[in-house]
């Protein structure tokens, strides 16, 4: 799995331009069945939480991004190793 911080980058007066790409890849992510939580971080920017991809896939896939394509954001990508879940998340652990 995967944790993807997207933090407000020095174009990011022009979020509103790049907002229905970056829409429709966060849609593309969901239905690919990778992204399994997306939301807002309190200091701005966003995070994913992406599962069933390699490292290089997600990289991939993060870099398509118009956010990130346009620097309206900066990317952190975290590889993470989980050793324990919620019985409803299990598939998370896999």
């Amino acid at each position: 799995m995967h944790i993807i911080l997207l933090k407000l980058g020095d174009n990011k007066s022009a979020a509103a331009q790049f907002m229905e790409g970056h829409n429709a890849w966060i849609a593309k992510g969901m239905n690919d069945g990778v992204f399994q939580c997306v939301g807002s971080l309190d200091v701005g920017g966003g995070f994913i939480l992406a599962h069933g991809e390699e490292s290089s896939g997600v990289l991939k896939r993060v870099n398509e991004d118009p956010f990130v394509e346009n620097n309206v954001v900066t990317v952190e990508v975290h590889q993470i190793d989980v050793k324990r879940t919620a019985p409803e998340l299990a598939h998370l652990a896999k």
